[in-house]
């Protein structure tokens, strides 16, 4: 029991860090993490409370490196995305999760390769990408890696891209938590203790990782991202 609950922890503090740097990560991390133990239902639900918490903090503490105009088109989409995909929570994740996984790879990999560079979104295919990533987010509690790929067509700085997507993520938390938490069956009392410390544990890794975030090159970020963004892909297809 001790053991498991210091790996969660571990866990959830590695997925605070790497939500600072890619602005993703934590329900990537930690939700399957957790499905080893509860179902995936409540997997979701549990590590959905500690994300959104995560990610107001570190939302706030980046407000002035978001970009607000891309936040309009994308943001919104991306919560009226979410609040669908939670309506129809975790419903056909099998083949969501393949479809999701192919996307991820192609994305990274093009992203390793400065393909991206030359891509360029406009108002109506960011808010598309928006709402995709929201869907995702909300159907299977797994969308930042989605929204990341969206975000590296744009030119952003490093902190700049980890802030909006950071709003972005707010939003769609704000938009399906209550989705998730009405409809939900689980046993409160069974949760209390990986909500609590999965919540301790990413706020530690959201401090940890900003100081790692202030020290990247664009190019540098750039390249990580696209490797985490892989790696999830390949993940998502292996699950």
């Amino acid at each position: 029991m001790i053991g498991q609950l210091i790996a969660w922890i571990l866990v959830s503090v590695l997925g605070g860090v790497t939500a600072s740097l890619a602005g993703f990560g934590i329900g990537s991390l930690m939700t399957p993490a957790l499905a080893t133990r509860y179902s995936l239902a409540d997997a979701v639900l549990a590590v959905s409370i500690p994300h959104a918490i995560a990610t107001a903090v570190r939302c706030w503490r980046l407000r002035r490196s978001i970009e607000w105009r891309l936040l309009r088109s994308f943001g919104i989409a991306s919560a009226i995305g979410g609040t669908v995909g939670a309506l129809f929570f975790l419903r056909s994740e099998a083949a969501l999760g393949t479809i999701l996984g192919l996307l991820l790879i192609a994305t990274g990999i093009s992203g390793l390769t400065s393909w991206t560079r030359h891509v360029r979104l406009g108002t109506a295919g960011s808010a598309m990408l928006g709402a995709a990533s929201g869907f995702f987010g909300g159907i299977a509690g797994n969308q930042g890696g989605l929204r990341a790929a969206a975000l590296t067509t744009w030119r952003l700085s490093p902190a700049a891209f980890v802030a909006t997507s950071t709003a972005v993520g707010l939003m769609v938390d704000a938009a399906r938590l209550p989705v998730y938490i009405a409809g939900s069956q689980a046993d409160w009392r069974l949760l209390a203790l990986p909500i609590a410390t999965g919540t301790a544990g990413v706020l530690l890794g959201t401090l940890l990782g900003e100081r790692i975030l202030l020290r990247l090159s664009a190019e540098r970020f750039r390249q990580i991202v696209s490797v985490l963004i892989t790696a999830l892909g390949i993940w998502l297809l292996a699950r």
